[in-house]
């Protein structure tokens, strides 16, 4: 096992009682995220296939994949917490612990480092260092948008080509909850498809912890 992985070093105590599925009677889960889980189990043979859909709609809500949350996707889902903390502590997009409100990954691969993703980062990161509750500031291994490098993903909207004069204005637009930097999102750019560029994008709204 990796010594990166959480806990590695602690002993199991045999003394606890193993966690099981939580109690529908006691356990409170809002009601908007259990229809939202439902309908993604609904989708699926196998409704555990759902648990990545289900953790991040639980994330959205709560800002992280809290043991809260956890607890109300495994009531739904029928499924343990331990079994929902596996997966969550495996993929990158999912927090397992708390972070600040508005979510900015910074691609720094091969294509955006070339063109100056890793200033681009480094700059995005120094900036919102005295904002830890409200930025959530990560390098990513790769967002598939080369043709925007050097790029980020803010609260999921991409925006691109970015330089370091950008910075300050993306945090004031996240911070201000404004579409951040709509000049450069890739949403409305055109494509091949006529009938995708008819189509009007509704400004972003931030979703869960950013929306408060």
């Amino acid at each position: 096992m990796s010594a990166a992985a959480p806990g590695w070093d602690r002993p199991v105590d045999l003394q606890k009682r193993a966690a099981g599925i939580p109690d529908p009677d006691t356990t409170d889960v809002p009601t908007e995220l259990r229809a939202e889980i439902e309908a993604y189990m609904a989708r699926y043979p196998d409704p555990r296939s759902a648990t990545l859909p289900a953790l991040e709609a639980a994330q959205r809500l709560h800002g992280w994949c809290s043991p809260e949350a956890l607890e109300q996707v495994a009531c739904v889902m029928r499924l343990t917490p331990a079994y929902l903390e596996s997966v969550a502590s495996f993929y990158d997009m999912l927090e397992t612990s708390p972070v600040g409100r508005h979510a900015i990954y910074v691609c720094t691969n091969i294509s955006c480092s070339l063109c100056g993703g890793d200033a681009l980062y480094k700059a995005v990161r120094d900036a919102a260092a005295a904002e830890p509750e409200e930025f959530n500031v990560r390098s990513f291994e790769c967002l598939g948008a080369c043709d925007l490098a050097p790029m980020a993903s803010v609260d999921g909207v991409y925006v691109g080509p970015l330089s370091v004069a950008d910075v300050p204005r993306l945090l004031d637009d996240a911070r201000a909850r404004r579409p951040v930097l709509p000049d450069k999102q890739l949403a409305p750019r055109l494509v091949a498809d006529p009938q995708a560029n008819s189509r009007e994008f509704p400004p972003h709204e931030p979703q869960g912890p950013a929306a408060r």
